[in-house]
């Protein structure tokens, strides 16, 4: 008899519907998948949700359930399901886009989405969701709004030009747009104001803008950004998560003589989290040597001055990573001086390490 290895449930979030898929992993390692439903993403469909788990698969005890980071439809099921005592994984999207490119799916559907993340969940280890911090996630809502702020002051002020700019602007309608752009520069500096009393008044997450903004280029809204987008690195587990995370990851493709693409970043990631690096890597590139000298490497090897900023941005926020992980204020000579203490440790006859 077939002894059970693992229940996992696999749900595909939108904005208003849950496509769940269970599915069973036995001994013999074979993968079957059963119990196709369609629930509402609302307090009754969590409700019936538990409902089908408990009835179909016996128990909710010991069953995995795993969704797909999908902007904030996600949030509530993953909340009611922890707040149940049930085990739950969110998965980034990356990593279910390529899993699925390894399955034969011809077609992409709601219900072929739940079905590989019911058989990702049955085929790998997952670490368990918790909630965030309740900080990153008002923190994520603050710069968010302000950067709807921004894009739209943007467009009003390149209006207001065209319209100061033509042959017979009307007046009334230059008033308008001043006002406007008015009214947005107020209501961004009250979003700034709000970030700086949460960030003021919360000692953790003031030491943690303290470390990353010690890094080249990063100020405090860059880092407020980082930790908001990442919910403080909760799903990052490593450098190179991190940077597919925010979709500055190198794709390429070739194959034998004939195929040589175009290496580019795949820009399948957290878009807010990829455009706070630009400004940041600018700046590390004009006023520290050991990036301008990375700039003016890579720019000589291809020629792209956007590439060698692109590589900037990469590795600038690989280092705001390292240093939350490690707890530390950056050292622009940490290299030198290691260098230093390993040949003073060997000229002493003690250990280097």
């Amino acid at each position: 008899m077939q002894k059970v290895i693992k229940k996992v449930v696999g749900i595909d979030v939108s904005q208003k519907t849950l496509d769940v898929q269970m599915g069973i992993l036995y001994d013999t390692f074979e993968c079957i998948l059963y119990t196709h439903r369609v629930l509402v993403n609302s307090e009754k469909g969590f409700t019936r949700l538990l409902e089908l788990i408990s009835k179909d698969l016996g128990t909710l005890e010991n069953v995995e359930i795993v969704i797909e980071a999908t902007g904030v439809y996600h949030e509530k099921l993953a909340h009611f399901v922890h707040a149940n005592g049930l085990k739950i994984s969110v998965v980034l999207p990356n990593k279910i886009s390529n899993y699925m490119k390894t399955l034969v799916v011809k077609t992409i559907t709601d219900k072929t989405c739940a079905e590989a993340l019911t058989r990702f969940g049955l085929e790998r280890k997952l670490d368990y969701w918790n909630p965030p911090k309740r900080v990153y996630k008002d923190l994520r809502q603050l710069v968010r709004e302000r950067e709807q702020i921004v894009l739209e002051r943007s467009t009003i002020k390149n209006q207001l030009h065209a319209e100061t700019s033509s042959a017979y602007p009307f007046k009334s309608t230059i008033n308008r747009l001043e006002e406007r752009i008015k009214f947005l520069n107020k209501q961004e500096k009250e979003i700034k104001a709000d970030i700086d009393l949460i960030v003021s008044t919360n000692e953790d997450l003031k030491h943690e803008v303290k470390i990353i903004t010690s890094a080249p280029g990063i100020g405090q809204q860059t880092a407020v950004t980082i930790l908001a987008e990442t919910n403080g690195f909760e799903l990052i587990k490593n450098k190179k998560q991190l940077v597919s995370y925010a979709g500055l990851d190198v794709r390429e493709k070739s194959s034998g003589t004939s195929v040589r693409g175009k290496s580019r970043i795949s820009k399948k990631g957290n878009k807010n989290l990829r455009k706070a690096m630009h400004l940041p890597a600018l700046t590390a590139i004009k006023w520290d040597q050991k990036y301008k000298n990375v700039y003016a490497r890579q720019t000589q090897k291809h020629g792209i001055k956007m590439k060698s900023i692109v590589a900037v941005q990469r590795r600038l926020l690989e280092l705001t990573y390292v240093l939350f992980k490690n707890k530390n204020i950056y050292d622009k000579d940490y290299e030198k001086n290691s260098a230093q203490k390993k040949l003073c440790a060997i000229q002493t006859g003690l250990n280097p390490s």
